[in-house]
């Protein structure tokens, strides 16, 4: 049985029936190529996230800033099983997302600079990164916010007829908001081409998942809104991505609604202004014994296709590009004080 098929239980619809869980076990592994550049984009979030730490203490990124760091096979193996033509919907903890969905990272790393080249112009920062070009409808501060309008733009593309999928990313404390709630029904009920991906890292920021949800199995919850519903281990990314895959492909191919429960865990804390004293030091140390990138490298040099000189290249290649982004970053000027109310309004023939 492949790691994949252990990690990932079957969707589960109301009433309790089940599907196969997980891919074929004589499914073929991804190959070579394929795996490197899954290690990539997750060292990438891992990267990115940890200079952003540096330059959040330098001064020289401010506001609020919530890190991804733990959770990156989440995004990255979901975004294998999306297209081009998809579209995602984010939260506020959405830099992972962002660059898992190729949005270049001078862009994302501008915007965290508050800079005019930023993918949002340097007005949404940390919590509103957007980039419509790539269909990524955004980060967004306000918790489950994202929800409803992730249904309007599967709405839209039912009604077109288009196959397109919209994931929505959100957390176990959006769950718990009537945002969510709502829009499950509509999509069940509506049949919406909507992929549900719940980041469920046990807190809402400092609220265990004990403490706010009476019944935990949280896919258990949204199965009984009749749309087959899967629990992934979301520190493995190979189980996010098959389990993933098969999800978006019965979406795409008109089966309603999907929804993942992706189990996982951020490292730091809530927000670069959080002490974090509502969790102990031994749970965060066990859950960083399951290291999403360290789990993956070392399946990946057990299977003879990593080896030290090719991590060597990938954290330089990385690194290179981070340092690049930041240059830029710094370069690039503050949007002019005379634009500052354009795009408050609609502008004709506007290009951005």
């Amino acid at each position: 049985m492949s790691t994949t098929t252990k990690r990932a239980s079957g969707p589960k619809r109301a009433g309790g029936s089940r599907r196969p869980s997980g891919p074929p076990a004589d499914e073929p592994r991804p190959g070579r190529d394929h795996r490197l550049e899954v290690l990539r984009q997750m060292l990438l979030i891992r990267r990115f996230e940890e200079r952003c730490v540096e330059l959040y203490s330098a001064a020289e990124i401010r506001g609020f800033v919530h890190l991804y760091i733990g959770e990156e096979a989440v995004a990255v193996g979901v975004g294998q099983a999306l297209r081009e033509e998809d579209a995602v919907v984010s939260t506020y903890r959405e830099h992972g997302h962002a660059l898992a969905r190729g949005v270049p990272s001078d862009a994302v790393m501008a915007e965290m600079f508050g800079k005019v080249t930023g993918c949002s112009r340097g007005r949404g920062g940390s919590m509103h990164l957007f980039d419509a070009e790539r269909r990524f409808y955004g980060g967004n501060a306000i918790v489950a916010g994202g929800l409803p309008l992730a249904a309007g733009l599967a709405l839209a593309d039912r009604m077109r007829g288009t196959e397109r999928v919209t994931c929505c990313f959100f957390g176990d404390g959006a769950y718990a908001e009537g945002e969510f709630h709502e829009t499950a029904n509509l999509a069940a009920l509506w049949q919406l081409p909507l992929l549900l991906v719940c980041e469920n890292n046990l807190y809402a920021m400092g609220t265990s998942l004990a403490r706010e949800h009476a019944q935990t199995n949280l896919a258990m919850r949204a199965a009984s809104y009749g749309m087959p519903a899967w629990t992934v281990d979301g520190m493995d990314v190979t189980a996010v991505e098959a389990v993933a895959r098969r999800a978006a492909d019965s979406v795409r191919s008109g089966g309603g609604p999907h929804f993942l429960e992706a189990r996982t865990y951020r490292f730091r804390a809530h927000s670069m202004y959080d002490p974090d004293r509502y969790r102990s030091k031994d749970e965060i140390a066990r859950w960083k014994a399951r290291d999403p990138l360290v789990e993956l490298e070392q399946r990946m040099r057990a299977e003879g296709i990593l080896d030290d000189p090719a991590t060597k290249r990938l954290e330089e290649d990385v690194t290179s590009e981070i340092d690049a982004a930041v240059r830029s970053a710094g370069a690039a000027p503050y949007e002019p004080v005379a634009d500052l109310l354009r795009f408050v309004t609609s502008t004709t023939g506007s290009t951005r």
